[in-house]
């Protein structure tokens, strides 16, 4: 994080001081884990406001040139930024309407302007520590995958095959799970986001499994579709896709590519193919300490892709009342180009 560069726009814009409220900018900054915590940073110096729940974990996970201040029970935030005498204070546009509220009505005569995407920026480009605990959240939900593929079978109720894939992972080591894993089978795989169920895998499904594993505060998040029984021709034909798309979008992914434009490619081989209607969200999205972040590769993106950037590259076609098939990859874009951080076989056959 360039603490200079915020100290450079804090005098550029005479504004007096800057807040970090998102907690998982917070952590970015400061390396602090714990749920509850701000950050303040002036032009002399860096404050840490967290509540007395968090006081010794602070101490001992923030760089040692922070000023850690435990607020008292019952004191507010407002309190320490009053105490400055600071008369204009800048907040993230993340900041929560509560919090925004609370300073408001603490800092009377402060005025609060709001700064967009001031941390968000610095974490688009992972540094290489970054990519390795991502590496390590990929491994485990990729074990986790592995150690169950006996249980991938007909017969498997979604919401078992989900828990156990959590359990797995948890055994394994990670902190948790990305999200509640996506197990969509048969009709239910036509649904891009569907939520574990209490249906039972059948003899002919397709079955979509969407997971990944939280480590060392970073994410993974992959997805791949299976097949029992005998394919149908339309179901080889849209994996047949669905696999040309993402090939297709892989091979134009480098440094200073629109994402819009690897978004194109992609959705063009499905058009091409007749399936363009079925392919309603964006190619991917940025992973690192949420599962969602910056960049996002869709139609409507603004965002470059640049060195050090780690996103998903995840085409999907979804055939309502049939079925659907999604292949989602992990990609860590290097100075050789895109790496593909997952491994997993694309295609799975019984």
């Amino acid at each position: 994080m360039d603490l200079e560069g915020i100290r450079e726009r804090l005098s550029r814009e005479e504004v007096e001081a800057f807040l970090i409220s998102n907690i998982v900018n917070v952590r970015y900054v400061s390396g602090f884990t714990g749920s509850s915590a701000f950050i303040l940073i002036s032009s002399k110096e860096v404050l840490f406001v967290t509540d007395p729940r968090y006081g010794e974990q602070a101490s001992s996970q923030i760089p040692p040139f922070y000023d850690l201040v435990v607020l008292k029970p019952g004191e507010r935030l407002s309190s320490v930024i009053k105490g400055k005498g600071w008369s204009s204070l800048a907040v993230e546009d993340s900041i929560t309407l509560a919090q925004y509220n609370s300073l408001k009505e603490g800092l009377e005569g402060v005025e609060l302007v709001a700064w967009k995407g001031v941390v968000e920026t610095a974490r688009r480009i992972k540094a290489p520590w970054e990519v390795e605990k991502m590496r390590g959240a990929v491994a485990l939900a990729q074990e986790a995958f592995n150690r169950l593929r006996g249980v991938m079978r007909p017969g498997v109720v979604e919401r078992d095959l989900a828990l156990e894939l959590e359990f797995v992972m948890r055994k394994a080591g990670a902190e948790g799970v990305a999200f509640p894993a996506i197990v969509a089978s048969g009709p239910r795989s036509a649904l891009p986001h569907g939520e574990a169920s209490s249906r039972t895998i059948g003899e002919e499904d397709l079955v979509v499994l969407d997971f990944g594993a939280r480590w060392q505060g970073y994410y993974s998040d992959m997805t791949r579709t299976l097949k029992f029984g005998q394919w149908r021709s339309w179901e080889r034909k849209v994996c047949r896709v669905v696999l040309e798309a993402q090939q297709a979008a892989l091979e134009v992914v480098k440094p200073g590519v629109e994402a819009r434009e690897v978004d194109a490619v992609a959705r063009g081989v499905i058009e091409k193919a007749g399936y363009g209607e079925f392919f309603g969200h964006g190619l991917g999205h940025g992973v690192g300490l949420e599962v969602h972040e910056a960049p996002s590769l869709s139609p409507s993106s603004r965002d470059v892709l640049e060195e050090g950037m780690v996103f998903t590259v995840e085409p999907g076609i979804y055939l309502p009342g049939k079925g659907g098939v999604r292949i989602e990859d992990m990609v860590y874009l290097g100075l050789e180009g895109p790496e593909v951080l997952t491994s997993l076989p694309r295609e799975v056959e019984e």
